[in-house]
């Protein structure tokens, strides 16, 4: 299914939130690599994925709450919450946590592609969305094949 103009730059966002999640699992499974990720990790977070969960968490969310849709909205809140805390973990040094945080990310990322965004574009009015696009702005980005690191 195509994506809606309004919610494309969060699309564009998951690619680069996979390419993470990718790093991160990788990483997991060598100590160089994975203290490499860690020492990123905090600063990776603050410039791409908590934007990104603010758009959703302060537009999104409660018009599919409004709209009926608590178990949805309350799932990706549920999973934003459980990702900072593993990213702050994974930056403090907990190795272990990276192989769960780059795994939850990828479940997320799936989740809102598959489920969460087609539901939105279905039953959510076109100011809604609108509001959406409009938290989110194109943000130049490194192509992922030039990330640093794993």
């Amino acid at each position: 299914m195509k994506r809606s103009q309004e919610l494309i730059e969060l699309t564009r966002e998951h690619h680069h939130a996979l390419v993470l999640a990718r790093r991160a699992i990788v990483a997991a499974r060598e100590a160089s690599a994975a203290r490499a990720l860690a020492a990123e990790l905090t600063e990776i977070f603050s410039r791409e994925l908590e934007p990104h969960f603010l758009v959703e968490e302060e537009k999104l969310l409660p018009a599919l709450r409004d709209a009926g849709q608590y178990a949805s909205a309350a799932r990706t809140l549920d999973e934003h919450r459980q990702l900072r805390a593993l990213a702050q973990a994974g930056a403090a040094g907990e190795m272990a946590s990276l192989l769960s945080f780059g795994l939850l990310l990828e479940a997320h990322v799936r989740f809102e592609e598959r489920e969460l965004f087609p539901l939105a574009e279905t039953i959510l009015p076109a100011h809604v969305l609108a509001a959406v696009a409009a938290g989110t702005v194109a943000k130049p980005r490194p192509h992922p094949s030039t990330t640093t690191g794993v």
